[in-house]
């Protein structure tokens, strides 16, 4: 199996590596538009396969696509990060022209590539690389409700004083501050509802903390977070080449489910060998049905955007 990451930064690194301490892939390729970054970050984790015992094989590359030929899975991580007061909307401009360039060169090599999406805005990048891309629409994937309901789960965990592993719990909608819907009637503590555990004040902290959980990084931070984002990239890269059928919130394209068309947003999905193969119906309340409406329409209007560009 052969893996490309595409962009060497703090995320695509923290995928990267991931992905070869757990030998998801024979072959793992870096590649950057910076001069030697790639191949020096390469090198680097290289450099620590006889320390963690992996096998991997890890290059770097320069802008030269031919390298990454016959990948199976792509993740795509380039485009400018987030920065202090900086919006996902404010990006679409100039990641869009990354994220579509990106594909284009990505698929003259490996045209049967499972692509798998980071960059922000995540839901509008994943809309473009399905719309430019033509490819089916079960190879393109978003990876932002995966990287929300881990962040959802870090803050039931904490307020429940509870194992995340313990807990099940789903972030859906779009992957922003305003756009996602922590589910949190539906997350349960090894199958109780942990609604049984916190009271109404408890339940609206959480939901806000995970709301504003990437906004609050970036601020401490200076940038854009990368552990999580770069663990949650190389967990569907490992349910695809494993074939786990795994249940992942994603972005993909929805054709009528939760009432919407033509829009790429996090639901729940099987993730597989076929990249997503299905997407699982949940029973919506009221609220929440308005709310993915909502969501739909805020990511619709940044979609919108990309029209102009």
């Amino acid at each position: 199996m052969k893996v490309t990451v595409v962009g060497a930064g703090a995320v695509g690194a923290t995928c990267a590596d991931n992905i070869a301490r757990k030998e998801l892939a024979n072959e793992l390729v870096l590649l950057d538009i910076k001069e030697g970054f790639a191949e020096g970050k390469a090198q680097d984790m290289m450099q620590t396969a006889a320390l963690l015992g992996f096998d991997t094989k890890i290059s770097g590359c320069t802008n030269d696509y031919s390298k990454t030929a016959n990948s199976d899975v792509v993740v795509i991580t380039s485009g400018l990060p987030r920065k202090p007061g900086m919006t996902r909307e404010e990006l679409i401009g100039t990641n869009a022209g990354i994220v579509k360039g990106v594909c284009e060169n990505i698929l003259k090599f490996s045209p049967n590539a499972i692509i798998i999406v980071i960059s922000n805005p995540m839901d509008t990048m994943t809309y473009l690389a399905l719309q430019s891309t033509g490819l089916p629409k079960h190879r393109i994937i978003g990876m932002g409700g995966t990287l929300d309901s881990a962040r959802f789960k870090y803050q039931l965990s904490t307020a429940l004083d509870c194992s995340p592993a313990d807990l099940n719990a789903i972030v859906v909608g779009g992957h922003g501050d305003t756009t996602m819907i922590p589910l949190i009637k539906h997350a349960t503590w090894n199958s109780i509802p942990v609604t049984q555990f916190l009271d109404t004040a408890a339940q609206e902290k959480i939901v806000n903390d995970t709301m504003v959980g990437g906004a609050t990084l970036t601020k401490l931070l200076g940038t854009s977070a990368w552990y999580a984002p770069g663990a949650a990239g190389a967990a569907l890269v490992e349910s695809i080449l494993r074939d786990e059928k795994k249940l992942f919130t994603c972005c993909v394209s929805l054709n009528g489910e939760y009432g919407q068309k033509d829009i790429c947003l996090g639901v729940p999905v099987v993730i597989g060998k076929n990249g997503w193969e299905k997407i699982v119906a949940m029973d919506l309340s009221a609220d929440e049905q308005a709310a993915f409406n909502k969501s739909a329409d805020a990511v619709r209007s940044m979609n919108d955007v990309l029209k102009t560009l």
